[in-house]
C-alpha cells in the first residue's frame, strides 16, 4: 500500500487554498486598520512596522518568565489557549518541555499560533548520506573509544566543501544516552554555509551553541536572534530553527543535555545577585515569514540518528506566542564573577552560568560554566588553579584570551581540553 504524506490525506490543494485566504484575511485586516485610521496610502498599519534585519532584533528580557508575543496585534486569543476559532483563523499548537504533570514551578510549554499545524508534513525517512561524526549513545562501546588520559585538541579546520550547520556538526564526546534520557554529548561544528529551504529539530534533547567564529543569524518557531562569538543561545528540545552565517565561515561549541532543561545555579550565601543575572536572558519576539515555500525539508535528529520529512510551508509561520518554553541567548560578558579576595583560589563551580541538575540533590548532569576576564589579587596563591582530581569530567574550550593554565605556552587562540574524572 502506498504510504500517503499527512497533506495528502487532509487535501492538500484544500489546505494551501485556506493557507492562502489566512494570508489574504491578514493582508485585508491591515488594510482595514490603515484606512480606519485615516492612512489609506500606507497599506501596512503603524503597529507593524517593516521587519528589522538581525542586527535591530528586539527580545524580551528574563529568564523563564511567562512570556507573550505577537508579531500582528489581535493574534493571540483573550482568555483562552486554544478557542474554537483563533483570531485570524490560525491554529492553536501547544509546545512541551516537560510532562503535563510535572510540577508547577518546573512545567515548561508555550502555545504557538500559526498558519500551519507542525504535523502536516510527509512522513519521516532517514536522511541520506547518513551523518557519520554524530554520536548519542555513550552507553553503548560501539563507535566510542574509552581513555582515561587528558586530551587537548587544536583548532578543527573549516572543510572547503559547501558544509552548513547539520553536516558541519561533530561529536567530540560524551556520556550517558540520549534513549535513556539522560547524559550529555558534546560537539563542535564547522560551517561556511546558511541553511536554506529546511529547518532542523532536535528530538534527543536541548542544544546550548557557543560561537567561537562568525555570528549565527538563528531563525526559530518563537522569533529571530543573532548570536555573536561571546555569546550563546539555547535551542531546547523540539523546536525547529535554521541557522545563518552572515561572516561566511563559523566554528564553535555545542552542549547537548538529554535529561532536563538549563536552569540558573542556586546562589546560596552570594546572596540575592551576582553571577548570570535573569534580566541579562533575552528571548525573541514572535516573527513570520511571508511566503510559500514548496518542497521545505525538516531534519529531524531522533535518537541519535537524522531523518528528514517534506512540507509545502515553512515551520517560521508563528504569528504569535505565549509561554515559558523558548529559545533564549545570553552574553557571556555580562557574568558577574566571583573569587577569592585574600588567599586561595575558589572552586570553578562559582562560575557556573547554567546548571541541569540530576535526580540528586547538588549533583548536576551538566554545569556550563566560564572563565570571564577578572583580577586575580589572592596573596601567598599559586597562580594557576590548583591541582584537581575531579569526581566529574571537564570539557574546557576558548572563546578568546588566553586560557590560564597554558598561558605560558605557545597556543592558538581556539581549542578544546578534556580533563577525565579522577585523572588530573
Amino acid at each position: 500500500m502506498e504510504e500517503k504524506g499527512m497533506d495528502e490525506e487532509h487535501g492538500g490543494d484544500a489546505e494551501r487554498e485556506r493557507v492562502e485566504g489566512v494570508w489574504r484575511n491578514i493582508r485585508q485586516t491591515f488594510m482595514d486598520m490603515s484606512i480606519s485610521n485615516g492612512n489609506a496610502e500606507n497599506k501596512h498599519d503603524d503597529r507593524r512596522p517593516s521587519p528589522p534585519g538581525f542586527e535591530d532584533l528586539q527580545y524580551l528580557r528574563g529568564f523563564g518568565n511567562g512570556f507573550s508575543s505577537e508579531a500582528i496585534q489581535g493574534a493571540l486569543p483573550n482568555s483562552q489557549n486554544s478557542p474554537l476559532k483563533c483570531p485570524f483563523g490560525l491554529y492553536a499548537e501547544q509546545i512541551s518541555g516537560t510532562p503535563f504533570t510535572a510540577p508547577r514551578k518546573a512545567n515548561q510549554r508555550s502555545w504557538l499560533y500559526r498558519m500551519k499545524p507542525s504535523v502536516t508534513h510527509e512522513p519521516f525517512y532517514p536522511r541520506q548520506p547518513a551523518h557519520e561524526h554524530l554520536l548519542s549513545d555513550f552507553s553503548n562501546a560501539k563507535g566510542c573509544v574509552t581513555t582515561p588520559t587528558q586530551l587537548r585538541w587544536k583548532p578543527s579546520q573549516i572543510s572547503e566543501a559547501r558544509t552548513d550547520f547539520i553536516d558541519g556538526l561533530f561529536t567530540i564526546c560524551g556520556a550517558g544516552s540520549c534513549f535513556v534520557r539522560h547524559g550529555y554529548a558534546i560537539h563542535m561544528y564547522a560551517a561556511n554555509v546558511s541553511m536554506e529551504g529546511y529547518a532542523f529539530a532536535n528530538a534527543d534533547g536541548d542544544f546550548l551553541i557557543v560561537p567561537q567564529q562568525g555570528r549565527l543569524w538563528i531563525k526559530t518557531e518563537c522569533g529571530r536572534l543573532q548570536v555573536s562569538p561571546g555569546e550563546m543561545v539555547v535551542l531546547q528540545l523540539g523546536f525547529r530553527f535554521s541557522i545563518n552565517l552572515p561572516d561566511g565561515a563559523s566554528r564553535g561549541y555545542v552542549l547537548e543535555v538529554f535529561s532536563g532543561h538549563f536552569q540558573l545555579p542556586d546562589l546560596g550565601p552570594i546572596g540575592a545577585n551576582g553571577l548570570a543575572e535573569p534580566q541579562d536572558f533575552l528571548t525573541p519576539v514572535a516573527w513570520y515569514e511571508e511566503q510559500v515555500h514548496f518542497g521545505f525539508k525538516v531534519v529531524q535528529k531522533f535518537g541519535g540518528a537524522l531523518f528528514e520529512a517534506k512540507q509545502d510551508f515553512s515551520p517560521f509561520n508563528v504569528i504569535a506566542w505565549r509561554g515559558n518554553y523558548a529559545p533564549f541567548k545570553y552574553e557571556l560578558r555580562k557574568f558577574c564573577p566571583f573569587s577569592t579576595t585574600l588567599f586561595d583560589h575558589a572552586d570553578p563551580s562559582i562560575n557556573t552560568v547554567l546548571t541541569v541538575p540530576s535526580e540528586i540533590p547538588g549533583v548536576a548532569v551538566v554545569d556550563f560554566v566560564v572563565f570571564p576576564t577578572k583580577w586575580l589579587v589572592a596573596e601567598h596563591t599559586f597562580l594557576p588553579p590548583y591541582f584537581h582530581r575531579n569526581c566529574m569530567s571537564e570539557f574546557m574550550g576558548l572563546i578568546y584570551g588566553l586560557y590560564e593554565v597554558m598561558m605560558f605556552a605557545t597556543i592558538n587562540l581556539f581549542f578544546i581540553v578534556v580533563h577525565f574524572l579522577c585523572t588530573l
